[in-house]
């Protein structure tokens, strides 16, 4: 169960960005995604894995305009 793992994520996203709001959504089948204004960042159903630490935050950096 990722539920830990994702409540982590959202916090730590939360306090280094700032104005961020993180909304986890739970589904099933195992599914993980990141979206930052509709862009899909991040899938652990496309990779089969969670995110590696400090991973999203990168990911979030190099999507800026």
């Amino acid at each position: 169960n990722y539920a830990s793992q994702a409540a982590g994520l959202a916090a730590e996203l939360e306090s280094s960005f700032d104005g961020a709001s993180v909304t986890l959504v739970e589904g099933s089948g195992g599914r993980f995604e990141v979206t930052v204004d509709g862009k899909l960042l991040f899938s652990k159903a496309a990779l089969d894995r969670f995110p590696a630490y400090q991973e999203i935050p990168k990911l979030i950096f190099e999507a800026a305009p």
